[in-house]
């Protein structure tokens, strides 16, 4: 039997017929599934005269390491040792953030995207640590290192404590070491575009038409920075946006009118796939809008002070805004139907041409 490392997952040949298996010669019951068109690890072993199969997920999205350490959890649960557990002990940090990030409920993909880009530029020598090496000295050293971001340096570890967290439901790991650390105070920044005849003269002056429309169809939707960066021609339908997954982890419908038609008309012809093309780009789409006085968060704040000062219900904002409910009631079971929300959304946008041209 093999050791089943990432070198070794990457050049099997995928099978002809019948699904080939692959067990690991180091960690007891870690078989690696090899069809077709897939590799699939599983965690398999003999309980009582059956077998038990637990699916750990598809390679290479969990990696040789992340499916290894996996399966010694699962051994430890299931009361005995498997080969080298001892030994290997807690998972390293790459191998946690891996599992985490690969949990199929985990909000959209570029939160995962996100989070592991963060992480890997923030922590990246620590990726081959084990989480039990990681002291709290060390995330006091590192928080310090991003004083001159203390909302960055927030960010970062609550992911690491998140990261941190998950790997304790299946290893035997002390309290995450962010426990006691100072987190930084956190000023919000609730500015707002408070002259919108200055923000159209200086949207009017960026040289790129596509940012033109960019920075425009933020301010009349409300939308999220990376919600209109990454939106594809597919979403934008005659009465609405759909957002297969936001943010708060689930399918968003956005109702829009003609004037959103109208501003996006001029990019039609540039892409059949995306709304904010950029042929510079390896993602196919604007990744870094040009940086202007009014950042985009501005213009997700102002459509929402616009409309409220319009009279729409700060409730019904929220709803616009795709914010998750306070309530458990809002959360579970209310969510408005497009005609509730389209007024809302008529009156904000009227409120916001009115205040461009006078």
């Amino acid at each position: 039997m093999p050791k089943l490392t990432e070198t070794f997952a990457k050049k099997l040949p995928h099978a002809n017929s019948s699904t080939d298996k692959y067990w690991d010669v180091e960690v007891k019951g870690l078989v690696l599934f090899v069809g077709k068109r897939s590799k699939t690890w599983y965690f398999q072993k003999d309980v009582g005269g059956q077998t038990k199969r637990i699916l750990i997920g598809r390679f290479p999205i969990i990696s040789a390491q992340a499916a290894r350490q996996t399966a010694l959890g699962f051994a430890l649960e299931m009361g005995r040792g498997a080969g080298k557990v001892a030994q290997i002990g807690a998972p390293t940090l790459e191998a946690a953030m891996d599992l985490y990030l690969a949990r199929p409920k985990l909000r959209s993909e570029n939160h995962k995207s996100g989070t592991r880009a963060q992480l890997e530029r923030h922590l990246k020598d620590w990726m081959r640590l084990p989480l039990d090496e990681i002291s709290k000295a060390m995330l006091v050293r590192r928080r310090q290192d991003m004083a001159k971001t203390p909302s960055g340096a927030n960010h970062v570890l609550r992911s690491f404590r998140t990261i941190y967290n998950h790997a304790r439901r299946t290893y035997d790991l002390a309290e995450c070491p962010t426990m006691a650390i100072e987190w930084f105070e956190e000023t919000p920044d609730g500015r707002i575009i408070g002259d919108l005849k200055e923000w159209r003269q200086t949207i009017d002056d960026l040289s790129n038409p596509i940012h033109r429309v960019f920075f425009e169809f933020l301010l009349f939707t409300g939308l999220r920075k990376t919600e209109a960066l990454t939106l594809q021609w597919k979403q934008v339908q005659e009465d609405r946006i759909h957002l297969p997954m936001t943010k708060n982890g689930r399918s968003f419908d956005l109702p829009i009118l003609q004037v959103h038609h109208e501003i996006l008309a001029p990019l039609r012809p540039l892409s059949r796939q995306w709304v904010f093309p950029s042929p510079k780009s390896v993602a196919g789409h604007i990744t870094k809008p040009e940086r202007i006085k009014f950042n985009p968060h501005m213009h997700r704040r102002t459509f929402a002070t616009v409309a409220m000062e319009a009279g729409v219900l700060e409730e019904i904002v929220g709803r616009l805004l795709n914010h998750t409910p306070l309530s458990i009631t809002g959360q579970r079971y209310t969510r408005p139907s497009l005609d509730a929300l389209r007024p809302a959304m008529e009156i904000a946008c009227k409120e916001i041409s009115d205040r461009i041209e006078h």
